[in-house]
């Protein structure tokens, strides 16, 4: 199996928390996983949630049943690694709410149509995305990046965001154990363990750490109703113990995991 490697970037993002839907739409902190098949998704030209019906009736279901996107439906098992990029501020990415006017004429129902609209928007982010190859679907994704090659053009949340995807590379996948040691990418909160150090092996280790960033993100989505189902994710610079789990190291030594 070999790993594809990239970095995504772009001006501005914005993946809506669905929570709050009144004066201001905020953003989830980082890209997540359903945010990131989706634009794989745009890449292969698969159907969206708008297409969902159409979608369903070629499968001839007659009976209420669990349903997703195709998207999702055909890219849920990818693996993927997610690493913030370090010119950020230990995984934090700045924010800034945008207000802009909807005059479409049916966005509102006061006088003259006209909505005001105030979105809180990521600025200038960027990250490192790992796709584990092992699957067919893996391959399509592989190859539609490295020939730079997509259906619908990928964005960074919304259409507004244009994505720029670089920096693309094939790298073998190295598999390790990690008894001990420090992880480079976000990982689930609940799949690894902060490793007990007294002050001694802090030292000699140089294990102190300095931050740890910690966000409920989407993990996955629900069959039944598509509502994001959240998970606690960690990006920290302290010392794991994460010898109960697969770890990939990347050519440069960064250490990740898939999810």
């Amino acid at each position: 199996m070999d790993i594809l490697r990239f970095t995504l970037s772009g001006k501005n993002a914005f993946y809506k928390k669905p929570e709050v839907n009144s004066y201001c739409y905020y953003t989830y902190g980082n890209i997540h996983k359903v945010a990131l098949l989706g634009m794989f998704g745009a890449l292969l030209g698969y159907g969206g949630y708008t297409q969902m019906q159409d979608f369903q009736k070629t499968k001839k279901q007659k009976v209420l049943s669990v349903s997703y996107p195709e998207f999702y439906e055909r890219l849920k098992e990818l693996k993927i690694s997610i690493l913030p990029v370090q010119e950020f501020w230990k995984g934090y990415i700045p924010k800034k709410v945008q207000t802009f006017n909807n005059s479409v004429g049916y966005a509102s129902k006061e006088q003259g149509g006209n909505l005001i609209v105030r979105e809180q928007w990521l600025e200038n982010p960027k990250w490192e995305i790992c796709l584990l190859i092992d699957s067919e679907q893996a391959e399509k994704v592989k190859n539609a990046i490295c020939n730079r090659t997509c259906v619908y053009y990928p964005y960074l949340g919304k259409n507004d965001h244009p994505a720029d995807i670089g920096n693309i590379k094939i790298e073998p996948s190295v598999e390790m154990k990690m008894s001990l040691g420090r992880l480079h990418c976000f990982f689930l909160k609940e799949e690894v363990e902060f490793a007990d150090l007294d002050e001694d092996e802090r030292e000699d280790l140089e294990a102190y750490s300095e931050f740890i960033y910690e966000e409920a993100l989407p993990y996955e989505m629900d069959g039944w109703t598509n509502q994001y189902r959240l998970k606690t994710f960690l990006y920290t610079d302290a010392f794991m113990n994460a010898e109960n789990q697969v770890i990939y190291q990347l050519e440069d030594g960064k250490r990740i995991m898939f999810y």
